[in-house]
């Protein structure tokens, strides 16, 4: 049978246990905005490279004329989870996710190369049965983003030379509005050839048309770079909003519950306290009612 004093020591957890709560969901808030300001930011970078693509490619009908090859069986996967837990669904709508467009795509399990980053997504995916060649911790901070990008640049190179890996797909969660999100598929390589054809093809926004000295492969090469690394800084800046997004609302519906869970401790509590009042004031009246028939 519980006593004031073990429902007043639960009480006082709970509350601890909310303040807890509402800390993270304050550091989450704080988290969802710092990526959300590196997502943008990225667009006017992101806008820059391809107008330098749109230059490079202007008048290469040779090029646009060449047979697109066709995609190898080998697929290199990229999966942004989570490497923290009180996230709710996020890794394992992810891989489930991702797991189901590879198989739309028909590649067996023996021609995929996966990356997982995120030390949750690891463990989902392995329950799943798949087996994970590389593993990278997710960074921190939006200031992390880019020696993973760096990392993950080295990695996807050597997939391709000696690996072999000709398809790449990166798969993260995308934030849509408030503590919304979805899983989306990004294709990295091979690059689209028809993208390249169109930005060719597009007017320049003015008169002039800028020139450059560099020889047209060598700053094809560049350009692509500088777009394999902004599609990749992208992927894990919108999956570290949308953890945080989860996170928030994971936080926001344990409050509630906490909030409840403090209404019916202090209403047990205070029916407790009532009862033992109750039970003391009877004493006392039985008690002076033994004195007073006593002394009659």
């Amino acid at each position: 049978m519980e006593t004031i004093e073990s429902l007043r020591r639960k009480i006082a957890v709970t509350e601890e246990l909310r303040e807890v709560v509402k800390t993270m969901k304050t550091i989450a808030a704080v988290s969802i905005r710092q990526y959300e300001k590196a997502v943008a930011s990225l667009r006017q970078y992101s806008h820059t490279v391809e107008m330098g693509m749109q230059i490079v490619m202007r008048g290469q009908q040779e090029e646009r004329a060449k047979p697109r090859p066709a995609p190898g069986r080998r697929l290199g996967a990229i999966l942004f989870g989570s490497e923290l837990g009180m996230c709710g669904q996020f890794n394992e709508l992810l891989v489930s996710y991702a797991l189901d467009r590879c198989n739309e795509l028909q590649v067996a399990k023996k021609d995929r190369s996966i990356i997982a980053v995120g030390a949750r997504a690891v463990s989902r995916l392995e329950e799943s049965g798949e087996r994970v060649e590389s593993y990278f911790a997710a960074p921190g901070s939006v200031s992390g983003i880019t020696s993973r990008v760096q990392e993950l640049l080295l990695k996807i190179e050597a997939w391709q030379y000696p690996g072999g890996v000709e398809r790449i797909m990166l798969f993260h969660h995308q934030s849509v509005s408030g503590a919304a999100y979805r899983p989306q598929t990004v294709p990295l390589l091979p690059v689209d050839l028809e993208w390249l054809e169109s930005l060719g093809q597009k007017p320049w926004p003015s008169r002039v048309l800028p020139t450059f000295t560099m020889a047209r492969p060598r700053l094809v090469y560049v350009l692509l770079g500088q777009y394999l690394f902004v599609s990749l800084y992208r992927a894990f800046a919108e999956s570290l909003a949308s953890e945080n997004a989860a996170r928030l609302s994971s936080m926001q519906a344990a409050e509630n519950n906490i909030e409840e869970r403090l209404k019916e401790l202090r209403l047990h509590y205070n029916q407790l306290r009532q009862s033992t009042i109750t039970e003391e004031l009877l004493d006392i009246v039985a008690g002076f009612e033994a004195l007073t028939g006593k002394n009659h």
